[in-house]
């Protein structure tokens, strides 16, 4: 009689496998988030603003960058993911990775507001 895995180890790696998925999908929809605010700020405010347009187009593109920089990490990651897990280890986000989303995603935020405020 061949042994098989552990009661629950099989649900558990499933459930994983499950979890990585999902955390790709999140990645995918910050990526399409962000796409919607590049077409919003980049598109439809210059056409209701009554300054210059170029600031706005300038975020847009800035935006829709993010949003394909989401969408590639986010397939990497996922593969990294599932390597890590077919070898037993877990994969993290690197530290370094995280602080170049947040700072992106402050910088952006901080060039909005100015944008906004310093239309006239």
């Amino acid at each position: 009689m061949a042994a098989g895995p552990e009661p629950g180890v099989e649900d558990a790696t499933r459930r994983t496998h499950l979890a990585n998925e999902r955390t790709y999908l999140a990645w995918w929809r910050s990526g399409l988030t962000a796409f919607a605010v590049s077409v919003g700020v980049g598109k439809l405010v210059p056409g209701v603003s009554s300054g210059q347009d170029w600031p706005y187009v300038v975020l847009g593109v800035c935006f829709a960058l993010v949003g394909l920089a989401f969408i590639g990490l986010g397939y990497l990651r996922f593969r990294a993911t599932t390597a890590a897990l077919a070898e037993g280890r877990s994969s993290e986000l690197s530290e370094q990775l995280a602080a170049w989303l947040a700072a992106a995603g402050v910088a952006l935020a901080i060039a909005t507001v100015f944008a906004i405020a310093l239309d006239h």
